[in-house]
């Protein structure tokens, strides 16, 4: 799709779900469900009707990242996926150094699959390896090993593609300090630019929720310390904190990530997929069957589970939230020319008090979390909004 030249197309992200799983992980609370050929081709057909519905209203952006999220991408047949990028670029101005990921589970992807996606533009590769430690592995119901995750990041490396990430999870059932530690020191000797640490959360309706009275789960002071201590080694191995959960090499962060967290504007394509776009936010309903019977012009509603208009105070309210994730915290001057007020007026006396236990800094430029901060974030974050 051709842009007109002189004319400055605004930035966007774009986000494509592929929901589609070799096996549910015992954790996992993303949409997904079982991989059929004949499904997944009926889904991508209907994500490329909903990319020509907006193709018009997009006209006016340039997609500058894009993002293959999940699900399990990587479990695409190579003709679907050639298919799908073929889609993205007929409806969408796709600019010439996008930043394009795609999320891979080590049990899938072939010898020359990387090589083939990299190929069709994909120039980011985030790899969910989870722990290094076998038994941690099969605790949570992953279907790789870690001599899998070898072999694909072997497979990924003769792609190329140099922007690599690994994600880590923590608090993981019989997980421990001494464990932990181990994975992190096994990510960080990596050729890697990206590492993402999450904390386990057990969701209800999961596996692990169902058993969660019989699993042997570190304590909070215990992931706490986890939490502290991957920021440490992660620092120390030169990975720089973008983010509460997100660590990456000076000039390696995730540009599409950023969007989220700046309130920049991201279009999802799929079922569940989230859209911040056109001063709305709206997602799709959790259903592939919904999903393609809309897209194919039968009944739309129950299509959306969330369509809301995004109201300035509601938006600051968000920007806050977001931007606080960051290691950056809020930038007091972009406060103030967005939503034309002071943010020390609105928040300075609860912020202050943060400052003053050690976990938020207030240089005069930003607010900003400390690592202790950004582990207790959701309750600083509520707290703070609540005026």
């Amino acid at each position: 799709m051709k842009f007109g030249a002189g004319r400055e197309k605004k930035k966007l992200g774009l986000y494509l779900h592929i929901p589609f799983c070799l096996k549910k992980c015992g954790y996992c609370d993303f949409y997904s469900v079982g991989y059929e050929k004949k499904r997944c081709r009926e889904y991508l057909a209907a994500m490329e009707r909903q990319m020509a519905y907006y193709r018009d209203a997009a006209s006016t952006y340039l997609v500058d990242t894009v993002y293959l999220g999940g699900g399990t991408p990587s479990l695409l047949p190579e003709r679907e996926l050639a298919e799908l990028f073929g889609a993205v670029r007929k409806n969408f101005c796709l600019a010439p150094d996008a930043e394009i990921t795609m999320e891979v589970n080590p049990a899938t992807g072939g010898k020359n699959y990387f090589k083939k996606a990299a190929k069709l533009g994909v120039n980011r590769f985030s790899v969910g390896l989870q722990s290094a430690v076998p038994e941690e592995l099969a605790a949570i119901g992953r279907v790789h090993s870690v001599t899998d995750f070898e072999r694909t990041m072997a497979y990924i490396a003769r792609s190329g593609v140099e922007e690599v990430g690994v994600d880590l999870i923590y608090g993981l059932p019989g997980q421990t300090l001494e464990s932990f530690e181990r994975s992190l020191a096994y990510v960080t000797a990596l050729p890697v630019t990206h590492i993402s640490v999450y904390g386990l959360t057990l969701e209800e309706g999961t596996p692990l929720w169902e058993r969660r009275e019989s699993l042997e789960l570190p304590d909070e002071e215990c992931e706490r310390e986890m939490y502290l201590r991957a920021v440490e080694r992660l620092r120390e191995a030169g990975f720089l904190q973008d983010e509460i959960s997100n660590f990456s090499k000076e000039g390696h962060g995730s540009r599409h990530n950023l969007k989220y967290w700046n309130c920049d504007e991201y279009l999802g394509v799929g079922a569940a997929a989230a859209s911040f776009f056109g001063g709305r936010r709206f997602t799709f309903a959790r259903n592939i069957a919904r999903y393609i019977e809309a897209m194919n012009g039968g009944e739309v509603r129950g299509l959306l589970s969330e369509n809301i208009l995004c109201p300035r105070a509601e938006c600051m309210g968000d920007y806050v939230m977001l931007r606080l994730r960051l290691r950056a915290g809020v930038p007091l001057a972009e406060f103030q020319r967005r939503y034309r007020q002071d943010f020390l007026e609105l928040f300075g006396e609860k912020a202050k008090k943060y400052v003053g236990h050690g976990l938020a800094v207030l240089d005069g430029a930003h607010f900003a979390l400390t690592p202790e901060g950004m582990y207790l974030s959701n309750y600083i974050i509520a707290d703070l909004l609540t005026l």
